[in-house]
């Protein structure tokens, strides 16, 4: 558009004081001065076109100008048109330094970002949050005069409205400053960790948000789903705040029941009562719903059966717990009767959305016909009764043959009011016969043939400590677990053969403090012997006329040790060097002394693990399970204790995060977790030792709070410049390592006495 195409003369001088020559931007000119004049005084406009202008000069195209054009309208309705002045020196600031590239995508993502704020004092501290994070992470190439941009600015930009829809200002801040600490040393992760394609950028972006966290009210939850439905499924967590284009929708198989992370409260409903309800849709199709062969039905049709048999689950819930209905009609759409056009648009959702709020709502209004009928037959059906699956899936295959219409098959359907949030997906309602079918294919990753044996776990994540922010690193670390290997149990009788003189002295001192089997009870009215001298001073007193002591029976209690021990074995790849002095590496000396402990501590009863560690980055830490709480010292345990090899690293932390996962719910007097290890906590993927350290002795406080006393014996001879600091006063340093199998078994008697 040129200038003589403006016929209107204040057009023509709006044009004239943008003096802007990008023909891009006459083309959409008018447009956007008609949305702003709708918007802004006549005094703003001017600014608002010289802003425009000022752009348009900065040397960066026409893009910049554009965006500006297009956004500053909604971000003046909704921040005020005076925060002008301090996004106009935000882009000045982006322009001197070399982060000018940044300005289009922040233009871009302004209008989002002021909708969700709100507020001219809330859009200022989101400036002041991305000026902090362009000033900290613009940098120079190192021995060169040459400042770099930031790596994660636009990619940061890009993100904001979804970050400020999920966060406050104050998280916003704080998953900002984690990014910036953690990354700023790492340039190529910030854009991935702004971009929010990191685990830990993810992970500190859940922490910091906002609503009903399924963590703060599991407990509740679960008291509810066991006192209310006598259902105790463990309950699993998913992410809903990373996929846009496919919403995660509650499920439930034969792991647990999966649930959003969190949920805020809608519509009146609390975020508590929103997981209540979508618990109990779920409670109600595990007691009421059965499996129905889908092979020859139409998709259409099961989506059917599926909005008929959730109105059944959620009748047959009502009639238990009348109060359910508030909840459910509060959640639940109730879609316009007249909102979709079925000349141009598929409204069979449309219309299973409103029959289902007609089957749940008794004033729910609707005047179709059809709809009235099949919600009168619906009725007629759970009439004093439960019905049944069958039964409801031949009415909703009634419902679709009357209510067929060709406009169903169109490509474009009417989504607007028809997605119920708190039901769950209904992947439990159908079997597929077809083994390829898409249906199995889609499930067919949760389902294991019966009699598998489960090889391996899926990863538990723990959080590691960051000492300088004094804050932890939320799901930081992933802890693969599993079975060891077996081997030869024979190359551990060997080595007891061995040790025979060692084990000899051992069996004195077990003998010594070994548990007396049995502890006589006397005085019982009720017991498993006679206690010979009761009942004679009874049968005395009641022959002298007075009254007799009834209580002439005993009974017996095993007067046993309460003491329960989880060995940790540090398996990293020193273990394979040479003792010092000896021929044996440090591995097969450990095995002689696990071998002996094992021996000795299934001599004296107590209750013990042995378990080993090592790790290849955060990303894998493997914890190998050597022998269980319930297993005995046999063959089995013996195999996997000769197939120990070692390698890798020793991430330290989380290693004892997981054995205090496994020994806090034991029940004993005393609780120990003995550390073997020759080594300081370290990881490849580490470049400062003193983050394990400080890692590793957070998680000794973490375990000394549940009642675990934490002791290691270390076979590292300058291990005092770092134990202490970890492990207070419960350690030991072996300085001579040949010496360890006579002294762990000994230092097991000495800290279980």
């Amino acid at each position: 558009m040129t200038e003589t195409e403006y016929q209107h003369p204040l057009m023509k001088g709006y044009w004239d004081r943008l003096d802007c020559g990008f023909p891009q931007v006459a083309d959409v000119f008018e447009d956007c001065m008609a949305e702003a004049l709708a918007v802004l005084s006549l005094e703003d406009v001017e600014h608002y076109l010289d802003a425009a202008g000022a752009l348009g000069k900065m040397g960066r195209g026409a893009d910049p100008v554009l965006a500006f054009l297009e956004k500053w309208p909604a971000v003046a309705a909704a921040a005020g048109s005076d925060m002008l002045t301090p996004v106009m020196a935000f882009i000045g600031a982006m322009q001197k330094s070399p982060n000018s590239q940044a300005i289009t995508p922040f233009l871009q993502t302004l209008g989002a970002v002021a909708r969700r704020l709100q507020s001219g004092g809330q859009l200022q501290r989101y400036l002041d949050i991305a000026g902090d994070l362009m000033k900290r992470t613009t940098g120079s190439i190192h021995g060169q005069h040459i400042t770099v941009p930031s790596p994660g600015l636009p990619d940061f930009f890009e993100q904001a409205p979804r970050l400020v829809g999920l966060l406050s200002i104050s998280g916003l801040k704080n998953w900002v400053d984690y990014g910036v600490r953690n990354y700023r040393n790492h340039p190529e992760r910030q854009q991935d960790y702004f971009g929010l394609q990191l685990a830990d950028s993810l992970a500190v972006l859940q922490r910091e948000r906002h609503g009903t966290l399924f963590a703060d009210v599991e407990r509740k939850l679960d008291l509810y789903l066991r006192a209310l439905w006598q259902d105790g499924d463990q309950l699993v967590p998913y992410s809903t705040a990373f996929d846009e284009l496919r919403k995660p929708i509650p499920y439930y198989d034969k792991l647990g029941m999966r649930i959003p992370d969190v949920l805020d409260d809608a519509h009146g409903i609390s975020g508590l009562d929103r997981y209540r309800a979508i618990l109990a849709h779920m409670v109600g199709h595990r007691r009421w719903s059965s499996t129905q062969i889908a092979d020859n039905w139409s998709p259409f049709q099961r989506m059917a059966v599926e909005f008929f048999e959730d109105c059944r689950i959620e009748n047959l819930l009502i009639r238990a717990y009348p109060g359910l209905r508030r909840i459910f009609l509060a959640l639940h759409p109730k879609p316009v009767a007249a909102a979709c056009d079925p000349e141009t648009t598929s409204c069979l959702r449309h219309r299973l959305a409103m029959l289902s709020r007609a089957l749940i709502d008794p004033e729910h209004g609707y005047t179709d016909a059809d709809l009235l009928e099949f919600a009168g037959r619906f009725h007629e059906l759970l009439a004093g009764r439960e019905s049944t699956t069958a039964e409801i899936a031949d009415l909703a295959l009634a419902y679709v043959t009357k209510t067929r219409r060709q406009s169903d098959q169109l490509a474009r359907v009417h989504f607007d009011d028809t997605v119920i949030d708190y039901r769950d997906d209904n992947r439990q309602l159908w079997r597929f016969i077809e083994e390829d079918d898409e249906g199995e294919v889609v499930d067919q990753h949760r389902k294991m043939d019966k009699g598998e044996e489960l090889k391996s776990l899926p990863p538990r994540h723990y959080p590691e400590w960051d000492s300088p922010s004094q804050t932890y690193r939320p799901d930081w670390t992933s802890v693969y677990e599993a079975l060891h290997a077996k081997g030869n149990p024979a190359d551990i009788d060997k080595l007891l053969l061995k040790h025979a003189a060692l084990a000899k002295q051992l069996k004195r001192l077990l003998d010594l403090i070994k548990p007396q089997e049995k502890v006589r009870i006397r005085y019982q009215e009720e017991g498993s012997d006679l206690d010979l001298d009761v009942a004679i001073r009874s049968l005395i007193d009641f022959k002298g006329g007075a009254q007799p002591d009834p209580r002439i029976n005993m009974s017996h209690r095993t007067d046993g040790r309460n003491i329960t021990v989880l060995l940790l074995l540090d398996l990293s790849e020193s273990l394979n060097e040479k003792a010092a002095g000896g021929q044996q590496t440090i591995l097969e000396l450990s095995q002689e002394a696990v071998s002996l402990l094992a021996w000795a501590i299934d001599c004296l009863g107590d209750p013990c693990a042995i378990a080993g560690f090592h790790s290849n980055t955060r990303h894998e830490v493997r914890y190998q399970h050597i022998k269980g709480f319930s297993e005995r010292w046999d063959d089995t345990v013996k195999g996997r204790l000769a197939a120990m090899e070692a390698g890798w690293s020793t991430r330290m932390g989380a290693a004892l995060r997981h054995a205090g996962h496994y020994l806090a719910p034991r029940r004993a007097d005393k609780k120990i977790l003995l550390l073997l290890t020759d080594g300081e906590p370290a990881d490849i993927d580490v470049s400062e030792p003193d983050h394990l350290r400080a890692d590793a002795k957070k998680a000794v406080e973490e375990l000394a709070t549940q009642g675990i006393t934490t002791f290691c014996l270390s076979l590292d001879p300058k291990a005092d410049e770092y134990v202490r600091e970890i492990f207070g006063n419960h350690w030991r340093v072996l300085d001579r390592i040949e010496r360890l199998p006579e002294q762990l078994p000994l230092l097991y008697l000495s800290l279980t006495r």
